[in-house]
């Protein structure tokens, strides 16, 4: 008989455990909310679990995810990303219960979730760090602290709650007016997000790109990196586009940065898959950011330029296996770039469009093209959650090779029904600073034109439309 694997997930991230978890011969368990009974993660599993109404609540309850696993008989529990990935409770649970949990142990997770923390680790590591405080006192105390911080090291500075992450509870703060109105709401909004209204504070980097770089690591000590990947273009502290390897940044400095990230995964005693975060400044200091404990949305990228399977590898690492291969194993060749094709409104200030029907999905193919989703035809886009269809990620030997391949799959692709991201990107693909490999955080904000930019309302696309939509429906018709 097969052992099970729970997935503690949905969407796409949960498609991508299901797949790893059959090819190494395990049986996987889909869990779900109503809002997602028709998600196709349900037909790629090998049972699926009904857990509630949800709407997200039912993903994030420890007792829930911890009881359907011990009922339908799975020895592990694998999180993907986002709702508990990172919460050190579930890994507790897990061990509590005699389960297996795919990712670090609850220890780990607790103290480098916690981002003060993991500044003292990395400290007593001797790594360099943007500075900033430890934890600010609760009241007007913590306010005199933020002000005599920012009197020091001068704006902008960034606002930020302790237990954050994926770009919640962080504000830029430019100055001391500022800081004191934001400072009370900061705090407000940290302890309702995460049950925790403790806030510190980090001098801002002004234009840096954000680099991460990729480890893996067993219980023996080993620990090896998959080079580094570049997440500068995002959207309210949130990444759109991923890069492997890092562009522009020479082959050095590179190694050197993941050789910090190896230093300060075995300094926080890590095990399983982790990413460790750097800012980058316009003169190649980088500074230690945070370590996400978890599999990574932007996984895919180091997946194609290492040909090495990250998810399999975490559960191998899981059930008690070491590495099977060396630092000197690691080849890294040719770009990869992931962008999000999300169902949101660039527009609109990237206004979510939950609740809207795609009519019609046509996806783009070939060589060195890799497609990561969960919708299709006729899906309707639940409001609940995050607005992520589908991850596109392409291969190329050259940088120029793979932007040229991005605009085809671009143009190539055709959704239709909700606003998405793709007619965004086609700007993008096309502007020269990207061209170069040119960017930084601050890339949106600075290149504007990419949001002037025309629906295709062409009579061949509202044809194509209108003949989808008949289709569509005759096949639910007779399905009836």
């Amino acid at each position: 008989m097969k052992k099970k694997i729970l997935v503690a997930n949905r969407g796409e991230i949960a498609i991508r455990l299901i797949r790893a978890i059959q090819e190494l011969d395990y049986e996987a368990i889909a869990v779900y909310e109503t809002p997602d009974r028709h998600s196709r993660h349900l037909r790629a599993a090998d049972e699926a679990v009904w857990i509630g109404d949800g709407p997200r609540k039912d993903y994030l309850d420890v007792e829930k995810i911890i009881g359907t696993a011990l009922r339908s008989g799975a020895v592990a529990i694998h999180p993907g990303y986002g709702f508990l990935a990172e919460n050190p409770d579930l890994a507790r649970a897990c061990e509590n219960a005699g389960l297996i949990f795919i990712g670090p142990p609850c220890d780990v997770i607790e103290n480098l979730g916690s981002k003060v923390m993991a500044r003292q680790i990395m400290a007593e590591a001797g790594i360099a760090m943007v500075p900033g405080t430890q934890n600010l006192s609760a009241g007007d105390k913590g306010l005199k602290e933020a002000l005599t911080f920012a009197d020091q090291y001068g704006y902008p500075i960034m606002l930020k709650a302790t237990s954050g992450g994926g770009g919640r509870g962080i504000r830029r703060i430019e100055n001391a007016a500022e800081l004191q109105e934001q400072y009370p709401i900061a705090r407000s909004e940290a302890k309702a997000a995460f049950n925790d209204d403790s806030v510190y504070l980090e001098k801002v980097v002004l234009k840096p790109r954000h680099v991460e770089v990729q480890i893996l690591a067993d219980k023996s000590g080993n620990t090896v990196h998959l080079g580094t990947r570049d997440c500068s273009i995002q959207r309210r502290n949130q990444k759109l586009v991923e890069i492997a390897p890092a562009f522009q940044i020479g082959h050095e400095l590179q190694e050197e940065i993941c050789q910090t990230a190896v230093k300060a995964a075995k300094a926080a005693g890590y095990f399983n898959a982790g990413t460790v975060e750097f800012l980058l400044d316009s003169d190649d200091k980088y500074y230690f950011m945070e370590v996400n404990t978890r599999l990574q949305v932007e996984h895919t990228v180091t997946e194609m330029i290492t040909g090495i399977d990250i998810v399999r590898s975490q559960i191998n690492l899981a059930m008690g296996q070491d590495l099977d291969f060396t630092q000197d194993d690691v080849k890294i060749r040719g770009h990869a770039i992931e962008m999000r094709i999300n169902a949101e409104d660039p527009q609109n200030n990237f206004m979510p469009e939950g609740g809207k029907t795609i009519s019609v999905y046509r996806s783009p193919g070939g060589y060195g093209v890799r497609l990561d989703g969960f919708c299709y035809q006729g899906f309707t886009i639940p409001e609940a959650y995050d607005s992520l269809l589908v991850k596109l990620t392409v291969f190329g030997w050259s940088w120029k090779e793979t932007v040229d391949r991005l605009r085809r799959c671009l143009t190539n692709y055709v959704i239709t029904g909700p606003k998405t991201t793709i007619p965004f990107y086609l700007n993008l693909v096309e502007d020269e600073d990207f061209q170069k490999g040119v960017f930084d955080t601050s890339y949106l904000e600075t290149h504007e034109h990419l949001f002037h930019y025309q629906e295709d309302n062409s009579e061949v696309n509202k044809l194509a439309r209108l003949i989808a939509e008949i289709h569509y429906r005759g096949e639910n018709r007779y399905a009836k």
